[in-house]
């Protein structure tokens, strides 16, 4: 059961964590794991417990525009895209956006974790990354003639077991996805060597957060909240949108975090906190909580009518964004391979809701099918890409603002060498804008940007909470990101000429043979594009001096016990999707908070 108001209004806790989503719960629950250690946790959405609409799997995109499961932000305007504001979608309710997500289980590349320690963060590393996300995993292979039969290697894979979260692969993988994997390494990609232990290099099958004895969704939920949820010490309370943090008044050198307001029921409360405040609302929440709380650039706070506690100009800046569009070829008739468009027909669907129930069915399927591949794979043209890119870099290295140059610096190592282009293989139409024929089937590629180069912000633009920031990616404020896209797309149509995917496909359906040029496809790019809802960096953890808003401690600079923990703090993304990171950075967090952490 989660809490009732009464006990949590103006009640003390050692600990409160705003957010009950990937990061917050994990964090929390290991805090609470000693029983003399009270935690509340503060969400803002409802519970949405033992709900099939989340646990169902293959589900991909049911919950956007859902306000039962999902916070429906908007981007303002992009010039770039023709004047469009962009959703960013996020989770709703306890698990937050690992409830709602594509259940893909993604670990990035040592390299990347590493450069978290190069630019300014002892510790936050791939070594540190990997001891803490074993500690989640609760991986459960498939038997070895599983293995042998749908080409997965996974002997020299090293993964928790004992975790909290189950991980698996789903019951059901179609041939179809062997011959999509097939094509990948025909076209000049390798096999990926050990891509859940860093070396994420190549062509891979993955796991998802999959429970294979109930083939239901795992997420933060189930992994961290119901195991705990009995603990005498571990206080949830739902539907509580935190308003922001407020500091005791008897010390204006320092800010200390002494309780929390927020709105539950259409009143205002307070909680107060006797050791530490945790912010985990992550990326597109955490700095606008900083700022109705005190903390950010003085003359944003002075418009908003705010008293400035602490100048952080950082917070807010540094966002950075994965992105995707869809190619789909339109499949032969003659091919065996059930796809997701079967699920158009309302029939089909109700037989595979039913074939469900037996750990049977499309709804035993997921996304398993990756490739990361460096630029020079991808295209002849990245030696140009590249020189074009530095040249520019160099030329304007003094008029960018603290510390980007040593991020840019490192992103031209990644153009070079980096697995930034990421393909998904996708069993269905995922594209736009032409939509399926019907009784017709398809497979389809994200065309998957992770390693971006252009900056976005997100502000408060009132003092109420509960309107939203103003969301500012600035997608392709950097030319460099749409270069690349465009010539990732060029790689992912080729597809179709290569075998076995040529033998199997009739025609591509998505951009369509009017998309030809590059001018037409960087116009068909800017009318179709989307976030890959990975957004990160809005409270980098980087040194001050170069724009951080917090320590590798986790604190927030310029306060004594208000810490931050959620992907915002991520200085430079990393070529992954972020769930495990986010898991990650919650068991880290709660040994740094605990007084267990060593580098």
């Amino acid at each position: 059961m989660t809490a009732s108001i009464d006990d949590v209004k103006d009640k003390s806790f050692d600990y409160i964590v705003c957010g009950g989503g990937t990061t917050g719960l994990t964090l929390a629950a290991r805090l609470t794991e000693d029983p003399d250690t009270t935690v509340l946790v503060l969400e803002a959405g409802n519970a949405n417990l033992d709900d099939m609409a989340i646990l169902r799997p293959a589900s991909y995109g049911s919950h956007f525009g859902n306000a039962a499961y999902s916070w429906n932000h908007n981007t303002i305007k992009q010039k770039m895209t023709g004047d469009t504001p962009h959703m960013w979608a996020r989770g709703k309710g306890l698990g937050g956006s690992s409830g709602i997500n594509f259940l893909c289980w993604i670990k990035p590349p040592a390299e990347d974790m590493d450069d978290f320690e190069r630019l300014g963060n002892p510790g936050w590393n791939w070594k540190n990354f990997e001891k803490y996300i074993h500690r989640t995993e609760g991986f459960v292979p498939p038997t070895k003639e599983i293995q042998s039969q749908k080409g997965l290697d996974l002997d020299t894979c090293s993964m928790g077991s004992d975790g909290p979260l189950a991980i698996a692969y789903p019951a059901t993988i179609d041939d179809g996805e062997q011959k999509v994997k097939e094509t990948m390494i025909n076209a000049g990609l390798r096999p990926a060597l050990r891509p859940m232990n860093g070396q994420t290099h190549g062509v891979y099958f993955a796991p998802l957060t999959y429970d294979p004895k109930t083939h239901t969704r795992s997420y933060s939920a189930t992994a961290f909240y119901t195991p705990c949820k009995d603990r005498p010490n571990f206080t949830v309370l739902v539907a509580a949108h935190v308003n922001r943090v407020i500091s005791s008044s008897g010390n204006d050198d320092e800010f200390v975090a002494e309780s929390v307001e927020f709105e539950h029921g259409g009143q205002t409360y307070v909680a107060r906190a006797s050791k530490e405040v945790i912010l985990s609302t992550g990326t597109l929440k955490t700095p606008q909580v900083l700022e109705l709380s005190g903390i950010g650039n003085p003359n944003l706070l002075r418009r908003l009518g705010i008293q400035t506690k602490v100048d952080l100009p950082g917070v807010g800046t540094n966002v950075q964004e994965h992105m995707i569009v869809g190619v789909s070829f339109e499949l032969r008739d003659d091919v065996k391979f059930d796809t997701l468009d079967l699920l158009s027909d309302p029939e089909v669907a109700a037989k595979h809701l039913e074939l469900h129930n037996s750990g049977e069915g499309l709804f035993t399927t997921g996304i398993i099918g990756f490739s990361f591949a460096t630029l020079p794979e991808v295209t002849s043209r990245a030696s140009e890409i590249f020189k074009a890119t530095e040249d520019k870099i160099m030329k304007n290295a003094n008029s960018y603002p603290p510390g980007l140059l040593e991020q840019y610096k490192i992103s031209l190592e990644r153009l070079k060498s980096g697995v930034g282009c990421e393909f998904i293989s996708f069993p269905g139409l995922n594209s736009r804008p032409n939509p399926p024929e019907k009784g017709k089937r398809y497979i389809s590629f994200y065309v998957a940007m992770n390693h971006t180069f252009s900056r976005g912000t997100i502000h408060a633009t009132s003092k109420d909470a509960s309107v939203d920031p103003e969301f500012d990616p600035r997608y392709f404020d950097e030319e460099v990101d749409l270069q690349v896209w465009v010539e990732m797309v060029k790689f992912t149509r080729n597809l179709r000429n290569i075998s076995p995917l040529k033998d199997i496909t009739t025609k591509e359906r998505n951009p369509g043979p009017e998309v030809q040029t590059d001018e037409e496809i960087v116009d068909w790019i800017k009318k179709v594009m989307t976030t890959t809802w990975h957004t990160a960096g809005s409270c980098s953890m980087l040194p001050k001096a170069n724009g951080g808003v917090v320590d590798p401690q986790l604190k927030v600079y310029g306060t004594k016990n208000l810490r931050v923990a959620d992907l915002s703090i991520v200085p430079l993304h990393f070529a992954a999707h972020p769930q495990a990171v986010a898991y990650a950075i919650g068991e880290q967090g709660a040994d740094i908070v605990r007084g267990k952490y060593q580098l």
